[in-house]
């Protein structure tokens, strides 16, 4: 089920230029690909402006695959499985009650809530992760090239915003968003967690910011400065969106936490 909310105020970019295929492709698997150029998003001041509009979670459980949150469960630890770097060999994060169970500093771990409210910046965001849930798929992780594509509910979105962490350094990611008509790609560069967003960047923006890490048996190893970043990309509004697909080059191992779109 999808969770509908009212947003009233997030910071508008300028209009992407997208590039126009002919036709459209859809596929779930690892695949090798190219990305002959990419861009920075965090070098162009972004204006706040006042919008209204539905924001839509993205359901993404079919491209979920990994754990790479410890939480509490009935009064029980259940360890990260996968983490957010060394290949999903390194570190993991904590929510906040798991972090106090573990007799550790909480401030900088992962909120309980997993709705990330909404600020100037973003609208509600949805993540996977919840105390309440000790079995369930949380992310999806990628390592090398690799691509997913996941169906959104089909209409006009004026915005869709992606909650991603890139570790081992950044990722060349190619995003594409697939309408009835045909699709249009933009290619990124998404960059490490541990690197600082400017103020005012038009496309990022922190979703959570400053987290502490916890190795292998839960044992903090960083105390802070580590952040899920949050994309901000604009589709053609004219057109009704059907399904995403997020392609990454080589370099970098990807966290994708969630989803969302704003409806026009």
């Amino acid at each position: 089920m999808h969770c509908v909310s009212t947003l009233r105020r997030y910071f508008a970019s300028p209009a992407l230029n997208f590039k126009h295929l002919p036709q459209k492709k859809s596929f779930m698997k690892a695949s090798a690909f190219s990305i002959p150029a990419f861009f920075f998003l965090t070098t162009v001041a972004a204006q706040p402006i006042a919008h209204q509009g539905k924001v839509i979670q993205f359901n993404i459980a079919s491209v979920l695959n990994a754990r790479p949150v410890t939480i509490l469960n009935n009064n029980k630890l259940i360890t990260w499985q996968t983490g957010i770097d060394g290949g999903g060999k390194g570190d993991g994060y904590l929510t906040q009650s798991a972090a106090a169970f573990n007799k550790q500093d909480n401030t900088h771990a992962l909120p309980d809530n997993a709705l990330f409210p909404l600020n100037t910046t973003h609208p509600e965001i949805q993540l996977h992760y919840s105390n309440q849930d000790g079995a369930n798929y949380q992310t999806c992780n990628l390592a090398g090239e690799a691509s997913i594509e996941f169906t959104v509910p089909k209409a006009r979105y004026t915005a869709v915003f992606f909650a991603l962490t890139s570790s081992e350094g950044p990722s060349n990611l190619q995003i594409t968003f697939n309408y009835a008509d045909g699709i249009d790609t933009k290619q990124i560069l998404l960059p490490d967690y541990y690197a600082d967003i400017p103020a005012g960047s038009p496309n990022l923006c922190y979703l959570a910011h400053n987290l502490a890490k916890w190795g292998p048996g839960n044992q903090m190893t960083e105390k802070g400065h580590h952040n899920i970043d949050l994309l901000k990309l604009t589709p053609d509004a004219a057109r009704a969106l059907e399904s995403i697909r997020i392609s990454k080059g080589k370099n970098g191992y990807l966290v994708f936490w969630g989803a969302a779109g704003i409806k026009s």
